[in-house]
């Protein structure tokens, strides 16, 4: 109704490079810089309005990627003259070096588009647009989403929330069960298995997707949403990559790994047992995971894998040779 005016929707982009800067935009006659964004028009949806303005206002022919954050601002000093403002947060690339260089900047003069480290973009951009990458970026690192008012992360929020706040509002008790629920720390888990030959030689696979340089052990993700224990989800992604169906043996180790700002990284580690060579040659590999197999020496390993994996199986060869465990592992130390 024309005498109950609504929100105003705007949207907003993350645009990073493979380098993880951030693209940050002063358009001519401007002085605070911004992200790349608008308001959405007509009967748009908030990414196709940021993939219009991505196209119009700097040539980057890319789709809105994944929600990070939605930011409501009051009608007030902070929201626009009568209306409240509602801003959705969208990740944009990474973008390689050659979109990056076709990037036009905004027309006129003055315009100016600068890539920069997440701090220093943080450090630039007015209020409430900096918090409001900054829990955006943390939502990007732990595969959450952020509810924010006027750039403040709320209770509840799954990402951005600062964690003595967060541990603050939990000991207070003002929290609602799904406020609590949601703003709790999450956790990825995973289970590999250990293969060996009859040679003692260690089965690693090279990945088809992220960095195919790094060697990985049989295994994946675990199928928690839908009802998945670790032994069976190891079961599942040998036979999945590998083509081989084989129950694994004993738990060898469980190895936790964290970063800062991103979910802790539970691995289940599962004694594979002896392959012999009939059984390799049945290996069938699925060429959307996997490039190749290839058994290796201990001795190979530090050219191969990641230093925290390569610690994870000299324990677990450790564990199998000795009987010891199931370890606890940390980036793969006991």
């Amino acid at each position: 109704m024309p005498d109950r005016p609504s929100p105003l929707v705007a949207t907003s982009g993350v645009v990073l490079d493979t380098r993880g800067r951030v693209l940050v935009l002063t358009a001519p006659g401007r002085t605070d810089p911004e992200l790349p964004g608008g308001v959405v028009e007509g009967t748009e949806t908030p990414e196709e309005g940021l993939a219009r303005a991505l196209r119009q206002g700097l040539g980057i022919a890319r789709r809105a990627g994944r929600l990070l954050a939605v930011d409501s601002r009051p009608t007030g000093a902070t929201g626009p003259p009568g209306r409240s403002l509602i801003v959705h947060v969208h990740l944009v690339g990474p973008l390689p070096l050659s979109e990056v260089a076709a990037i036009a900047l905004p027309g006129g003069e003055g315009g100016e588009a600068r890539w920069l480290p997440p701090e220093a973009a943080c450090a630039l951009l007015p209020a409430p647009v900096a918090p409001r990458l900054r829990a955006a970026l943390a939502a990007l690192h732990a595969g959450s989403f952020a509810h924010l008012v006027d750039g403040v992360p709320q209770p509840g929020s799954p990402a951005g929330l600062d964690p003595a706040r967060r541990v603050a509002l939990e000991h207070s008790g003002t929290l609602d069960p799904a406020d609590h629920r949601a703003g709790r720390p999450k956790a990825v888990t995973a289970a590999s298995v250990l293969f060996t030959g009859s040679d003692g030689r260690i089965l690693l696979v090279q990945p088809a997707y992220g960095r195919s340089d790094r060697w990985n052990l049989p295994g994946g993700g675990i199928d928690s949403d839908l009802g998945e224990i670790p032994r069976a989800a190891a079961r599942r992604e040998v036979r999945e990559e590998l083509g081989l169906d084989l129950a694994p043996g004993r738990l060898l180790a469980v190895n936790w790994a964290h970063k800062a700002g991103r979910p802790a990284r539970i691995r289940f580690l599962y004694d594979g047992g002896v392959l012999e060579d009939p059984v390799l040659a049945r290996i069938r590999l699925d060429p959307t995971e996997l490039l190749q197999w290839r058994t290796v020496t201990p001795a190979d390993l530090p050219g191969l894998v990641k230093p925290a994996l390569r610690r994870q199986i000299t324990a677990c060869l450790t564990a199998r040779a000795t009987g010891a465990g199931p370890l606890e592992l940390h980036a793969g130390r006991p």
